[in-house]
């Protein structure tokens, strides 16, 4: 995938800023992502004619018989440790999918909030709001929700975590619904037979389970069934607070470099390792992937269209099979998740520390595939490679004439493979497993203008590949570059923000991972499901283009900004054999200042929706009052301070 970079710093400017001072419509806000399997057919989120956005079935099939269960209608208000609770029991038709919908009201001022879903101990579904306006704001997200078949099929407790705080700044109620749809489709995979949940696990007091690292250990003692063949772990973690602007962070040598004028930076590097052990040894890592929430950077940027994965944070899934022949002996084991960053020495070599900034949420699950109950798997104890990671910095201050710090450039580059096999014996006979994963990543920083200008361009690629059991491999890059200038009037206290950002997504998956891959729906459209049967993976590519600015004045309690983003994106069918592709499904938008101006879909070449209303007249600025309870600076996720309220329940 290629596409034009120029972008920079992070920073979440809050969003006790905003408030329209005219009158208009509510803000329909969306994600851009393929369509989803719906009793009706291919569902998403489109624009209409007249420029409003809906749930709408863009590739009709026959209708299959189906029912629908209301999982929760709440309105998060001052929520922050009091969860939704609810009991699920399971419908009487039946059904072998599940799709989930999420839709969601607010208006007043708010920040964006993370929400986490779980069925007792184990989440399954992370999400985060858009901030609301003065006229208000609604979302629809629909998820295919499908691999949690074990416990879609008997009653469970229902928690559902989305930490909010209202007071005379903060109005904004999150009104929200929750239903399930529950109908049959052909399938080609078979659910998992058990899924274990790594958690802070305070389901059973009606609490959630999330893990707050580095003050939490994530770690739980689990005994495993004697008869899996086969095992995932699926992990789940996203850093907030001082550490939602991760890729952004300075090498820990340099977070004293502007001191005098921009106070300390966060640090602990750009780099973040998400790490999981099994009975303390390394069996699988994820690199994040740079989620920006919907108040990141410039609010103004995501406005109608959130940010990638904004509305659902993925999981990451690590093969364990290898670990069968010792997880199956009968006995306890332990499971942890740690996050880890880097070291440095002030030159040029670092080295993984276990310690990170506050803070990252975590929990992981392991989904598991048994054989008959009296079977026993058995073989070999894995051979772990693991060679340590290489790390490669530099950094380089120039000063100004008077001798302060003016600029700081700094590189963090990474690279790590691990490779774990073993023979396992099982029902089906024996075979032998590997897990293996290559990654890199490489981070250019650039400060300066005494730390008023930050530049970071960043790109993580990796490549993870299960063999010998049911295949699979993913493949992925995370471009990411952003560009960000703050400036401030010592004497008014006013100030200015602008932004660039280009980031993108490429992901490639072959063969069978636990989570949907969005294949699901072209096997039952007429112009695809012909050719449903020869593709043996997906890709996806996505790319995400915004610039944005903001003029605060705190004195007075007012503002102004403006935005544009442009995302385009593309999901393509990989074929067997020659490894060919087929487009099917396309979307091309664009908003500016809150208004979709141009959005263009098509399903497997055959386009769908076509909606092109550019202004005539120049872009207009919204005119918003702020109320400054927080500095810029804080929000822009620059240094230490009183950052946005942390708001969802850890495992302490």
């Amino acid at each position: 995938m290629s596409f034009s970079l120029r972008l920079g710093t992070p920073f979440n400017l809050v969003k006790n800023a905003i408030q329209v001072a005219s009158a208009g419509p509510v803000l329909e806000c969306f994600q851009v992502y393929q369509p989803v399997l719906f009793p009706s057919g291919a569902v998403d989120e489109t624009i209409q004619s007249d420029g409003s956005e809906n749930t709408t079935t863009i590739g009709p099939t026959d209708s299959t018989a189906s029912c629908q269960t209301l999982l929760m209608e709440h309105s998060f208000g001052f929520s922050y440790g009091i969860p939704f609770v609810g009991n699920y029991v399971p419908p009487k038709c039946k059904f072998n999918r599940v799709t989930m919908n999420f839709t969601v009201t607010s208006r007043g001022r708010q920040f964006d909030r993370l929400a986490l879903m779980y069925f007792n101990d184990t989440e399954v579904w992370r999400t985060s709001t858009a901030e609301p306006t003065t006229n208000g704001i609604r979302w629809e997200y629909i998820k295919d929700m499908t691999e949690y078949l074990y416990f879609w099929n008997s009653p469970q407790t229902l928690i559902f975590d989305l930490g909010n705080l209202i007071d005379d700044t903060y109005t904004g109620f999150f009104n929200t619904t929750l239903t399930a749809t529950f109908f049959t489709s052909d399938e080609t995979t078979s659910p998992a037979s058990l899924i274990l949940p790594i958690s802070a696990r305070k389901g059973s007091s009606n609490s959630a389970s999330v893990f707050m690292l580095p003050s939490d250990t994530a770690l739980n003692t689990i005994s495993f069934p004697m008869n899996a063949n086969r095992a995932v772990f699926s992990v789940s973690a996203c850093g907030q607070g001082t550490e939602e602007f991760w890729w952004a962070n300075v090498l820990q040598s340099d977070t004293d470099s502007f001191v005098p004028v921009a106070g300390t930076l966060y640090g602990y590097s750009p780099f973040r390792e998400v790490q999981v052990l099994i009975d303390g040894q390394l069996a699988g890592v994820n690199w994040p992937f740079p989620t920006i929430f919907t108040g990141g950077i410039v609010p103004g940027l995501w406005r109608p269209i959130v940010g990638m994965d904004a509305f659902d944070l993925k999981e990451h899934e690590i093969d364990i099979t290898p670990w069968l022949p010792i997880l199956c002996d009968g006995k306890q084991h332990s499971f942890e998740v740690r996050v880890v960053g880097i070291e440095d020495d002030g030159k040029t070599s670092g080295s993984l520390t276990q310690s990170v900034g506050d803070s990252w949420y975590v929990t992981g699950k392991i989904f598991i595939w048994q054989d008959s109950a009296k079977s026993i798997t058995v073989g070999s104890p894995p051979t772990v490679l693991l060679p340590a990671p290489v790390v490669s910095i530099s950094q380089t201050i120039t000063k100004s004439g008077t001798g302060a710090n003016e600029t700081l450039e700094y590189t963090t580059d990474v690279t790590r493979t691990l490779s774990i096999s073993s023979k396992i014996i099982t029902q089906s006979g024996s075979r032998l497993v590997t897990w293996t994963q290559n990654l890199s990543v490489k981070n250019y920083g650039l400060i300066t203008l005494f730390g008023a200008v930050q530049v970071n361009h960043q790109t993580t690629s990796g490549i993870d590949q299960s063999t010998g059991g049911l295949y699979y491999k993913r493949e992925y890059t995370y471009p990411l570059f952003t560009d960000t200038t703050y400036l401030s009037d010592p004497i008014s206290g006013n100030f200015t923000i602008d932004a660039t950002v280009n980031r993108g997504l490429s992901l490639a998956y072959q063969g069978t991972p636990v989570h949907p891959t969005g294949l699901q729906p072209f096997a039952h459209l007429s112009h695809s499901k012909s050719l449903y049967s020869s593709f043996t993976g997906t890709s996806l590519n996505s790319v995400q283009n915004g610039t944005a600015h903001y003029f605060g004045s705190p004195s007075t309690r007012t503002s102004s900004g403006y935005g544009s983003t442009d995302q385009d994106f593309v999901f393509k069918g990989i074929s067997s054999g020659n490894g060919g592709s087929r487009e099917l499904y396309r979307r091309s938008v664009e908003a500016v200042n809150g208004s979709v101006v141009r959005d263009v879909e098509s399903i497997v070449g055959v386009q769908v929706r076509f909606y092109n209303r550019r202004p005539r007249t120049a872009i207009r600025q919204e005119r918003d009052t702020i109320t400054p309870k927080e500095s810029p600076r804080r929000g822009l996720g620059r240094g230490p301070g009183r950052v946005k309220e942390v708001l969802i329940q850890s495992g302490n």
